[in-house]
């Protein structure tokens, strides 16, 4: 009896560590998909394609009956007939391998104490064990920009690829960009009279925009010296932005947030990214001739207001897009990022094309991450960083990733609520 339980207790052991993170070998030999339908991004469809790929780079991709390919045993071959396949799809503004349980303080490592951190950095806080990120990789997410938290300032991101054995072996971009959030201007209660006692709304947001001037007013003209002698981290972080080497991403939803953060940060001549941007519809025309990059967050939400069309958040991404302006979606938190082909897909009933769709979270997404040489799209010469599903990505029915490949790697698709899901199906003879 005790050597059955010995070896039921090793067995689901097994089981469980087949779940975690076992980071992909190199592509060893050159890989060709044929008969699917390519989704290269930027509106290009080969609808009965080949792509192939060899040292992780893409070096055929063309229609099969056009196809160039002579020595077809120099390929290990993958049917993927009646199949779609897609770019790997890229989330910006996650907390993936920041946090792993939400209750549970010391898995949590995405902010820092105080309100000016430009200096954290949060690559060093990745965690490429993290058992949410296989859950996350399986439903097409293999590129995510793992951002800080909370402040004024909250420190600097990197775009990780979602494999690896340490955040070394998985970084794409180390610190890619400064994450700030932009003073909220709140409104008086609703249905009472507000405190006299207690700043103006006005008077807060004022003050608040005047210590963030002053900090920036001293960052800069430290940035500026060209060998001070005492060195200030702080400070030393933000002279990539002033340099014009490293983006800025703000957190502004409404208008007077999101044109409040946009001439603030014209006066020091830096181009910021807006991340939120729930009323950033009313403000197209502003955003196009500035030429401003929006991350709008979230489909699956209500509006900002109560008065709102209560469709608003499907019909945002319509709008920038017929505004011609660079955009992406983008879910917050981590565990929530496998969701993100959903939150884009709420948005193609609305008037979003789809092709256009797949742009907002891979070629536009790289193009804002500043990634777009290396990836985002299915390109000859690009990373072979793609996906195959059943049916199409977005939809929530169809969607069935069955391969996906970083840099040529065949990555694992197993994660560990697919392994509880076998356990029980077996314990309760489902299958």
């Amino acid at each position: 009896m005790k050597i059955k339980i010995l070896l039921i207790i090793l067995c689901i052991k097994t089981t469980y560590s087949d779940a975690q993170n076992i980071a992909a070998p190199k592509q060893s030999v050159p890989i060709a998909i044929k008969g699917a339908t390519i989704h290269c991004a930027g509106g290009k469809i080969f609808n009965n394609g080949v792509i192939a790929f060899e040292n992780g780079k893409i070096t055929v991709l063309e229609e099969s009956r056009n196809s160039k390919i002579i020595n077809q045993d120099k390929y290990e071959w993958i049917d993927a007939t009646g199949k779609h396949i897609y770019p790997g799809l890229i989330a910006i503004n996650t907390q993936l391998g920041l946090s792993e349980i939400e209750a549970v303080r010391a898995t949590n490592d995405f902010t820092e104490i105080g309100a000016y951190n430009p200096n954290v950095r949060a690559i060093i806080a990745y965690n490429t064990d993290s058992y949410v990120i296989p859950t996350v990789r399986s439903n097409g997410v293999l590129i995510a920009q793992a951002t800080p938290t909370g402040g004024v300032i909250s420190g600097s991101s990197s775009v990780m690829h979602l494999d690896g054995w340490n955040w070394e072996d998985a970084v794409l971009k180390t610190d890619d960009a400064i994450y700030m959030y932009w003073p909220n201007l709140s409104s008086p209660p609703r249905g009472g009279v507000s405190n006299p006692d207690e700043p103006k709304p006005v008077d807060q947001f004022e003050k608040q925009i005047k210590e963030i001037r002053s900090f920036f007013e001293q960052a800069s003209a430290y940035s500026k010296s060209p060998n001070p002698e005492i060195k200030n981290l702080k400070f030393e972080a933000l002279k990539s932005v002033f340099e014009g080497n490293r983006k800025i991403f703000i957190r502004a939803n409404s208008v007077i947030e999101i044109q409040s953060a946009i001439q603030f940060m014209e006066s020091f001549n830096i181009k910021p990214v807006i991340v939120g941007g729930q009323e950033a519809w009313k403000i197209c025309q502003l955003l196009k001739e500035k030429n401003i990059p929006v991350v709008f967050n979230e489909t699956h939400r209500l509006p900002m207001y109560e008065d709102d069309n209560i469709a608003q958040p499907y019909k945002t991404p319509v709008n920038l897009a017929l505004n011609s302006i660079l955009f992406s979606i983008s879910v917050d938190g981590f565990w929530q990022v496998r969701n993100l082909p959903f939150q884009v897909g709420q948005a193609i009933p609305f008037g979003l094309d789809k092709e256009k769709a797949l742009d907002c979270v891979t070629i536009n997404a790289a193009k804002i991450l500043g990634i777009n040489e290396q990836t985002g799209s299915l390109e000859i010469g690009k990373d072979a960083t793609l996906i195959i599903s059943d049916g199409d990505i977005f939809d929530i029915m169809s969607n069935n990733i069955t391969h996906a490949f970083i840099q040529g790697k065949k990555i694992d698709l197993n994660n560990k609520q697919k392994t509880l899901n076998n356990i029980y199906r077996k314990k309760y003879r489902l299958n």
